[in-house]
C-alpha cells in the first residue's frame, strides 16, 4: 500500500542543511556542507494491507550475477508476511526462503512505480538470520537487476556500508563498523545528491561518499545478500525538488 505522511526523521536537518560528521570508506571523518534540498511529499510503502503471502502491486524480485533475473530457479522468495513488530504496525516486506548460500548472490525486490534520482529515502530493516550472511538494505536509482545504488548494514560482520553496483559489479564507496544485534529493526537513511550520497544507521551519520557512474533517475527497492533472510517496512521516498 501506497500512503503519503511525514517522515519522523531522525537527523534530517544536520543532513539535509549540513554540518554533519560522517565517515567515508577509510573511516576519516568529513563536514557535510551541502545546501538545504528542497524535498516534495513523502510517499510511504508500509505493506499493510498487502495480501500476505504474494509480492506488493507494481514489485519485482530479481537477483545479480549468476544469471539469477527474469524469474530463474535460484531467485531468493520475497512476500508481504504478518509481522506485529513492524513499525508500520502488522506486515512487511520479507525474504522468506533462499536457496542458496553463494557469497556473490545478490537478492533484489523493487518497484518502478518510483522514479528517484535525488532527494532522501529511508527504510526499517530487521536482519531475521543467516549463515553465510545477514541484514540488507535500501536501493536506488534501479536501472535493472545489474545496476543501483545500494547501502546496507550487516550485523554478522558488524559494519554499514555504500555500494554501487554496475552491470552486476558492486564497487565498495565507504564502510563505517557498527556494533548491532539481529532480530531488531534498524533504520537506514539515504540522501542523495547529484554525486553526494549520505547514510546514516539509526540516526548517526556514518558515510558520505561521491560517484557519478550511475546519474540517472531509476527505480527503489529493498536487497540482501546470500541466504540473509531479512524483514523491511516503511520504505519512505521524498523527491528533491529540482
Amino acid at each position: 500500500m501506497l500512503k503519503r505522511h511525514t517522515f519522523l526523521v531522525l537527523a534530517a536537518a544536520s543532513l539535509l542543511a549540513g554540518g554533519c560528521t560522517s565517515h567515508g570508506a577509510d573511516g576519516a571523518s568529513a563536514g557535510d556542507t551541502a545546501a538545504p534540498m528542497p524535498l516534495g511529499p513523502s510517499q510511504v510503502f508500509d505493506f499493510d494491507g498487502e495480501p500476505a503471502g504474494r509480492l506488493p502491486a507494481g514489485w519485482r524480485v530479481e537477483g545479480t550475477r549468476s544469471g539469477l533475473g527474469g524469474g530463474g530457479a535460484g531467485l531468493a522468495e520475497w512476500a508481504v508476511v504478518d509481522d506485529a513488530s513492524a513499525p508500520s504496525g502488522s506486515q512487511a516486506l520479507a525474504v522468506t526462503a533462499s536457496r542458496h548460500g553463494e557469497q556473490d548472490t545478490f537478492n533484489l525486490c523493487w518497484t518502478d512505480k518510483v522514479s528517484f534520482r535525488d532527494g532522501r529515502l529511508r527504510v526499517a530493516v530487521k536482519a531475521v538470520s543467516g549463515d553465510v550472511d545477514q541484514g540488507g538494505g535500501p536501493i536506488w536509482r534501479v536501472q535493472g537487476r545489474d545496476d543501483y545504488m545500494l547501502c546496507r548494514y550487516n550485523p554478522l560482520e558488524q559494519n554499514f556500508r555504500v555500494y554501487r553496483v554496475h552491470h552486476g559489479v558492486r564497487t565498495q564507496l565507504g564502510s563505517a563498523r557498527v556494533d548491532l544485534e539481529g532480530g531488531d529493526w534498524h533504520v537506514i537513511e539515504v540522501v542523495q545528491s547529484g554525486p553526494h550520497v549520505t547514510c546514516t544507521l539509526d540516526g548517526g551519520a556514518l558515510l558520505q561518499a561521491d560517484d557519478d557512474l550511475l546519474p540517472a533517475a531509476g527505480g527503489v527497492g529493498v536487497w540482501t545478500k546470500a541466504d540473509a533472510l531479512t524483514a523491511f517496512d516503511d520504505l519512505g521516498v521524498e523527491q528533491a525538488k529540482h
